[in-house]
């Protein structure tokens, strides 16, 4: 026999499971399961099963269901039962522990905590996979909301979320981080105000390569934190949160051998790849700034462009032409006492080039015009880089503090860049306009070539054909970031047939559609249904609008990255609009089987009605739509009059 309450409650022999009668009688079992061999009286189960409003006859049908239970669960009983057993203080069950799947629960996970304790990564990895195979839904099922269940059901269900946590902090330790990620997202989720889940988030975030998302994830459980219960973080997660904003990976419990870190090692980093131009035009403002001359750029591009990656190789070239390097962000910044506070941009620019023998804290008693003398005393010392990553989140107070400092280290040995997304940003037009004065250098970054993607791969020792070359290229739609994912799948996971979407990419894409309205949503439903074009007379037609309301749909689209315009020449209308191929698998991976079958009848009854349709694309469409076809007539192409005279 085979007891199991991980789920709906479920007794087995064998493989076939066994019929408990009525939902009373199975309450009635689910109590004596949860006392795990100890007796209850008649009136606490009457009490279990009808509370305070009992039947006259509650007594004599727990009786009745106690002898039904025994004829199913001891069937082959000559006497009394030796499973479900009366005795003066009441009646029990007595089930060996291994036969209960709770019991069995909990063994696994006291082996898989033993086994991370001594660091048998894999051997946890088995125990605790085990454990959490065993649940089938809720703890207790039916009985979940009875008031004599709710004590064990909740220890259960908390049971699953340590057991969870455990999951995660193992697959973390194994180095194996997009599940990790996703364990922990679920998690945070599950139980929102556990902090443990978020500290495991924010250290798979971390090993992922994804610093920046674990510094949000902080912020977004702190504010949650103090809006539901008026309370701060704990010492421990404030100490994480530090050891991220210090890439501290001995504090972080991150091992070396991680996949994600171990790109970022010294003499295994991948080449920077697509940006030579950018490079050399970056390295000719060092050579300006030695001659006492104070360069400006401004570095922009979309998200995952590749411009942290590009600061940080021009970072590196700057230290060796022996440039003092400061950086600062409009995000997050320590103090220098180890504080987690925020700090201006012009003071985190300070205190890195502050000396050891500087013990003045700028921030804390000096006022903005202080820390910029402060500043531009640092500078004059020695050529200087001094950059100032994300700007889009940059109070209006810091691009004052820029727009001064441009005044102030006009004749000073210094290279100022600063990168951001969108220079067209109203937040810092008035600095960007000070700086074009200046003979600022403006770097856009583009996408990358599909020469560039070959060179990628080269660079890891890999070599495919230049159909999966261009197919990759497609895919990551030339951008580092969704291409560096990509990569990091196992090479059959990357195109054809058996590709997948990176849990990160799904999750920018998802973000991206989450923008837009639900009518442009249903639009590019249709459009990824279609092949990914977007054919504007056949959409107007199914979505029931006109062509100004849908251009507006595809404008916001095209705003928000989602759909791009590709020139044809050839064509009619000089090209089309199509689906980004990311959003187009992301699109198609989220539609059930069945939301398809109506999307393609939808556009094969549109189809339908046009005398020019293509035969095969309405053919197409309506073998996709399977039981949902329309009964519409596949019109022969229309033949020319020169077919007709042969």
């Amino acid at each position: 026999m085979w007891y199991g309450m991980l789920g709906p409650l479920v007794v087995r022999h064998g493989r076939d499971s066994l019929d408990l009668g009525p939902r009373q009688r199975r309450l009635l079992l689910t109590r004596l399961l949860i006392e795990d061999g100890r007796p209850v009286s008649l009136s606490e189960l009457c009490h279990s099963l009808w509370g305070d409003e009992q039947p006259t006859a509650a007594v004599s049908s727990i009786r009745a269901h106690i002898s039904r239970l025994r004829s199913v669960l001891d069937p082959a009983r000559k006497s009394r039962s030796s499973i479900l057993v009366s005795s003066p203080p009441g009646y029990a069950l007595t089930v060996p522990r291994n036969a209960r799947d709770t019991a069995m629960f909990e063994a696994h996970v006291v082996r898989a905590r033993d086994a991370l304790t001594r660091e048998l990564l894999s051997l946890a990895r088995a125990e605790i996979d085990k454990a959490l195979g065993l649940w089938r839904g809720p703890a207790l099922g039916e009985a979940a909301e009875a008031p004599f269940a709710l004590r064990e059901a909740t220890r259960l269900n908390a049971a699953r979320q340590d057991a969870r946590e455990l999951l995660a902090a193992i697959l973390i330790g194994q180095g194996d981080l997009l599940p990790a990620v996703s364990v922990a997202e679920q998690l945070t989720v599950g139980a929102p105000l556990r902090e443990v889940s978020w500290s495991l988030l924010m250290r798979a975030l971390y090993a992922a390569g994804r610093p920046v998302e674990a510094l949000r994830q902080y912020d977004r459980f702190r504010a949650m934190l103090a809006r539901e219960l008026g309370l701060d973080p704990s010492p421990g997660l404030r100490d994480l949160h530090i050891a991220i904003l210090r890439h501290d990976t001995s504090s972080l419990g991150i091992p070396r051998s991680s996949t994600a870190l171990s790109v970022d090692l010294p003499g295994i980093r991948a080449p920077l790849v697509g940006r030579t131009e950018e490079t050399a035009r970056l390295n000719a403002l060092l050579r300006e700034a030695k001659l006492g001359r104070a360069q400006w750029a401004v570095v922009s591009g979309e998200p995952g462009s590749g411009k942290t990656r590009l600061l940080e190789e021009f970072a590196a070239l700057a230290a060796e032409a022996g440039f003092a390097v400061t950086r600062a962000s409009g995000g997050h910044a320590l103090g220098r006492d180890g504080t987690a506070a925020l700090r201006c941009t012009v003071t985190q620019l300070a205190d890195r080039l502050r000396r050891p023998s500087e013990e003045t804290d700028a921030d804390s008693t000096d006022g903005p015009e202080d820390i910029l003398t402060t500043l531009v005393r640092q500078i004059a010392r020695v050529p200087t880089l001094c950059i100032v990553d994300d700007l889009d989140w940059a109070a209006s107070s810091v691009c004052d503090q820029l727009r001064r400092l441009a005044r102030l280290v006009r004749d000073l040995p210094v290279v100022l860049v600063c990168a951001l997304r969108d220079t067209q940003s109203s937040a810092v037009s008035g600095l960007l306009a000070d700086l074009a004065r200046l003979g600022t250098t403006w770097l856009r970054l583009g996408v990358l070539s599909t020469e560039d993607v070959a060179d990628i791969l080269a660079a890891r020792g890999e070599s495919v054909p230049p159909a999966e070359n261009a197919e990759l290229h497609r895919r990551s739609e030339g951008n580092p970031f969704i291409l560096g994912e990509l990569l990091k799948l196992p090479p059959r996971h990357r195109t054809g047939p058996c590709a997948l979407v990176p849990d990160a990419v799904r999750k920018v894409v998802q973000a991206r559609l989450a923008e837009v309205s639900t009518p442009a949503r249903t639009m590019l439903a249709h459009a990824a249904t279609d092949g990914g074009h977007l054919d504007i007379g056949l959409l107007t037609n199914v979505q029931g609008l006109t062509h100004e309301q849908l251009l507006r749909l595809v404008d916001d689209s095209v705003t928000n990255r989602l759909v791009d315009w590709h020139p044809d020449p050839r064509s009619r209308t000089g090209g089309q609009y199509r689906l980004l191929g990311t959003v187009h698998d992301v699109l198609l991976d989220t539609l059930t089987p069945s939301c398809r079958q109506l999307l393609h009848a939808r556009i094969a009854r549109a189809l339908a009605a046009h005398r020019d349709t293509s035969p095969d694309r309405l053919t197409g469409h309506l073998r996709a739509a399977g039981p949902m076809a329309p009964a519409v007539a596949v019109r022969p192409p229309r033949r020319s009059l020169l077919d007709h005279e042969h």
